[in-house]
């Protein structure tokens, strides 16, 4: 196998991960052949086994964890890319605020166990951990939205803030990452230091890849904008949340008046 550098990207989720994701995929013959990125959609199995985790907590289920990585390196043993990037925020286990969940508890354990796999699936891999974070105000603002799309939160954004504040200390998060790590690099980037840059957040990974300035002018901004929802929506969001409307017709009572608001 040849020796090579693998970067994990494990979120955080609401840092710009979406964005960063889809400006390297609209970019993937252009990184290619040396860089090869590997999204959710081909990591399907290693994803859902690292929510598992950051459930139950179970050995079980990390053991799972190690056993999807290592399947999933040996699968890429061919591949000719000297770096390969396996990005997705599920790596770190389920937003903050989904199933209970308040905070990245599981993050450190998982890293560890991912780096553990590879190891042992490609012993001479060089591995590399990857983490966007952002400010915790505008982070727990951006869960929160979020949470008002997807899930039926029917609390409202003070009281949502109040009660998973903690959950917003990322930087510590990423010193217990280090302390699980030791022998691996890990890296961070912060949304506010880089939003304004040409391919957004984007643009630190490929600092730490060390792309030239040449190469980087060839890259395509990504077209995806998340746009913030406006005070109005959110409100009669948190409305239809209280409501007392099946799931199916809340569903289609969101999806309505985002479409509206549009």
């Amino acid at each position: 196998m040849t020796s090579r550098s693998i970067i994990i990207h494990a979120g955080f989720h609401k840092t710009g991960t979406t964005n960063l994701q889809q400006t390297l995929r609209a970019n993937r013959g252009a990184l290619r052949p040396d860089i090869r990125l590997v999204l959710r959609p081909g990591m399907v199995a290693l994803c859902a086994s690292a929510r598992a985790y950051s459930l139950s907590r179970e050995d079980y289920d990390l053991g799972l964890v190690k056993y999807e990585a290592a399947l999933l390196v040996e699968a890429l043993e061919q591949e000719m890319a000297d770096t390969i990037i396996l990005s997705s925020q599920d790596l770190g286990g389920h937003m903050p605020g989904r199933h209970g969940l308040h905070g990245y508890g599981a993050t450190p354990h998982l890293m560890r166990a991912l780096a553990i796999a590879i190891k042992m699936a490609d012993p001479d891999a060089a591995v590399t951990f990857f983490f966007t974070t952002r400010a915790a105000g505008p982070w727990l603002r951006s869960c929160y939205a979020q949470h008002l799309q997807s899930m039926r939160m029917i609390w409202g954004e003070s009281d949502y803030i109040k009660r998973f504040k903690t959950s917003a200390e990322l930087d510590h998060v990423i010193n217990l990452v280090k302390h699980e790590v030791p022998e691996h690099p890990v890296v961070s980037a912060t949304l506010e230091d880089h939003a304004s840059r040409r391919l957004g957040i984007a643009e630190a990974l490929l600092d730490h890849l060390e792309i030239d300035a040449k190469r980087r002018g060839a890259l395509a901004p990504s077209a995806l904008r998340n746009a913030a929802l406006p005070d109005l929506i959110r409100a009669q969001m948190l409305a239809l949340n209280r409501s007392d409307l099946d799931p199916a017709a809340l569903k289609k009572a969101k999806r309505d008046l985002i479409e509206g608001a549009s």
